[in-house]
Order: C-alpha cells, then structure tokens, then sequence
C-alpha cells in the first residue's frame, strides 16, 4: 500500500540510520521499526505502596470505634 506520512525529525533519523545500516528501502526500515514498536512490552514502574507513621495505633476493624478514637484524638467532640 502506498502512503504519504509525515514523519518527527527523530523518527525520519532513526529509519534513515536503519535504511543505512541494513541497506533497505525507506519504506522497509520505517515498516521494521512500526513492527518493533507493536511487538515492545510497556516498561512501567512495579508499584509501592508507602507508608508512613501518624502515631496513632488503632485497631481499624471496628470503624466507629476508630472514628472515635481519630476524633478523641484531635480534641473534637465525637457527638
């Protein structure tokens, strides 16, 4: 099929270095490196959980006793 596309400077550099480097047409390194990029896992960032200390502890499995005990806390009158 024959396209007319409008290619980023960087991207019109990294297939004219492959055209180069492999002997190939335009079209052939620019179809190689669209395959590439479909086939490349996403490198994302394992996620972490952080924690950090509010020098409360509590028992959370009662909420309204932990409610309670947040408003004790901050001097606020629980009714």
């Amino acid at each position: 099929m024959r396209t007319t596309v409008r290619l980023d400077p960087e991207v019109a550099a990294a297939a004219e270095r492959l055209r180069r480097e492999r002997h190939i047409g335009l079209g052939e390194a620019v179809n190689e490196l669209a395959r590439l990029g479909l086939t490349r896992k996403q490198r994302t960032a394992p996620f972490r959980q952080r924690t950090a200390s509010v020098g409360l502890k509590i028992d959370v499995t009662d909420v309204a006793d932990a409610l309670e005990l947040l408003d004790q806390a901050n001097g606020a009158d629980p009714r």
